[in-house]
């Protein structure tokens, strides 16, 4: 059985009626059939994200913009040292070929 997900205009008018506190969070969350740990949850994302109802729609693109770009950054950067990390196994690897000796093998089982 799958988890049933929610629109946040419902998560938002739960949480809306648990801020104005005319009942407590658990029978509010029992009147909809839902987890108070799960509701409880919703409320802490809805007053972490409250501000960026006021932030300027364009600031908020070129952070996200900004943030997209740093991850492609770091993604590439990784990609780069994976191969030549590849590039270095291999030249080992050719090394002890020539001189006769057996490869060593790593135990990629852990990885």
């Amino acid at each position: 059985m799958g988890y049933k997900s929610y629109t946040a205009e419902y998560k938002t008018k739960v949480v809306l009626e648990v801020l104005r506190e005319e009942k407590p969070l658990g029978e509010i969350a029992s009147g909809y059939g839902l987890n108070p740990n799960m509701v409880r949850n919703w409320k802490a994302d809805f007053l972490a994200k409250a501000s960026s109802v006021f932030e300027n729609p364009e600031k908020a693109a070129k952070k996200a913009k900004r943030k997209e770009e740093a991850l492609e950054k770091k993604n590439a950067q990784m990609l780069k040292t994976i191969g030549q990390l590849t590039l270095e196994r291999d030249f080992l690897q050719e090394c002890f070929r020539q001189s006769g000796k057996p490869v060593p093998r790593l135990d990629t089982e852990g990885v």
